[in-house]
């Protein structure tokens, strides 16, 4: 399991921006394309590895997170709640303040209530500022985060809070896969 995401990322291209070398990849970024194969075999590595017990929700940041979490709500039967960048105004929308390391933004989280227990998809962890700000919205609206995974794992962000990651990466000229979960 895995072996099309880690050929797909050992095969992927290296831009820099700056002193910062990014990979481009169809799971963090959607371009070239997104292969069918290559999202269903993260999204059921994520089903395998997640703790579903009593989840009542997929929750998923915009933008690269939707992809996956589509993929996990229809083979879970469990709805998805995406973490949007527009605001809405609805009653008891959170406002959640990101840092990253390259953006700062906003993001608005909806339709997660007190008693919810969700876990959280997404495409790719660096910093960890996303995924901080997106526990405290969780937790002021009175919800219970059970679990957490990310396709990709770069760099040892600290959240707070155990999480897994699919595989492990680090980029130089090139991408290299140090860990995998399977």
């Amino acid at each position: 399991m895995l072996e099309r995401l880690i050929a797909s990322l050992e095969n992927c291209p290296i831009v820099k921006r700056g002193e910062y070398n990014y990979f481009i990849h169809p799971i963090t970024d959607g371009v070239p394309s997104i292969d069918p194969a290559l999202l269903r075999e993260v999204a059921t590595a994520m089903i395998k590895v997640l703790d579903l017990d009593r989840v009542n929700r997929i929750l998923a940041a915009e933008a690269m997170g939707i992809p996956i979490g589509s993929l996990v709500s229809c083979m879970t039967d469990l709805p998805l709640n995406i973490v949007r960048k527009r605001e809405y105004m609805l009653p008891g929308e959170i406002a959640i303040h990101q840092i990253t390391g390259y953006s700062k933004g906003q993001l608005f989280l909806n339709g997660v209530n007190r008693g919810d227990r969700v876990v959280i998809v997404d495409d790719v962890i660096s910093t960890g500022g996303t995924t901080r700000a997106l526990l405290a919205a969780v937790e002021h609206a009175g919800a219970a985060v059970s679990d957490i995974c990310f396709a990709i794992q770069r760099g040892k962000a600290d959240i707070g809070r155990p999480y897994k990651a699919l595989v492990t990466i680090e980029v130089t000229d090139r991408v290299q896969v140090i860990d995998r979960y399977f």
